[in-house]
């Protein structure tokens, strides 16, 4: 996997591998980062801190492919969002190798802020280690109503969106969140179980948002 980390380094265009090894973006154990909005302001790049059961990062944003944003911190860890979703992990102990959905039936993909009832869609994963690769997993997606969430400060109206998460196959069912602004579905905060054991928090702290950056 850090073969294929550096290949997509490689294919950086908005920032460079220097870039990178320098911004000094350590995956650290407790205590939790704490970054301000001056910190955050004072490098002028995407910023987004991943938080796990096992440290804290601020990661920066490297490169967009379509709807596939990469994600980068030190030591090969990158992850891949797609529309806010959590499809792909690099350079973790245990990592989410793909994850599939028919985009014409992709929830993510039409928006989460146009949910009214709860809504179900199916996707493949594949997980490492083990190469247990093509899992079935069925989901459904709940809006949750109204609440505010506030990141570096700033308070956020957003609309709460339940998914609950199962693979039959593999004896695997979860909860996860997600916190999107109501204008365009944004996915401001998450928390996704990507695969068994591996849960990560997502907060935008400086957002990319397409040509509304």
């Amino acid at each position: 996997m850090l073969a294929a980390s550096g290949l997509l380094l490689a294919g950086c265009t908005s920032v460079s591998r220097s870039t990178v090894d320098t911004m000094r973006l350590v995956w650290q154990g407790t205590p939790k980062l704490s970054p301000t909005t001056e910190q955050v302001q004072a490098k002028p790049y995407f910023q987004m801190r991943a938080i796990t059961a096992h440290g804290d990062a601020i990661l920066i944003l490297g490169n967009v492919v379509g709807a596939r944003q990469y994600w980068y911190g030190t030591s090969g860890v990158a992850l891949v969002l797609e529309d806010g979703r959590v499809v792909q992990t690099i350079g973790l102990a245990q990592n989410l190798d793909g994850s599939r959905i028919d985009h014409a039936n992709d929830p993510f993909g039409h928006g989460l802020q146009t949910l009214a009832v709860s809504t179900s869609y199916d996707r493949i994963d594949d997980w490492s280690p083990g190469y247990r690769y093509g899992i079935p997993v069925h989901a459904t997606l709940k809006p949750a109503g109204e609440t505010s969430i506030d990141i570096l400060g700033t308070a956020h109206r957003v609309l709460l969106v339940d998914e609950e998460v199962s693979a039959k196959a593999a004896g695997y069912r979860v909860s996860n969140r997600y916190w999107i602004d109501p204008s365009d579905g944004f996915v401001w905060m998450s928390e996704q179980e990507v695969m068994p054991g591996m849960t990560i928090k997502l907060v935008q702290l400086r957002p990319y948002r397409g040509s509304k950056s």
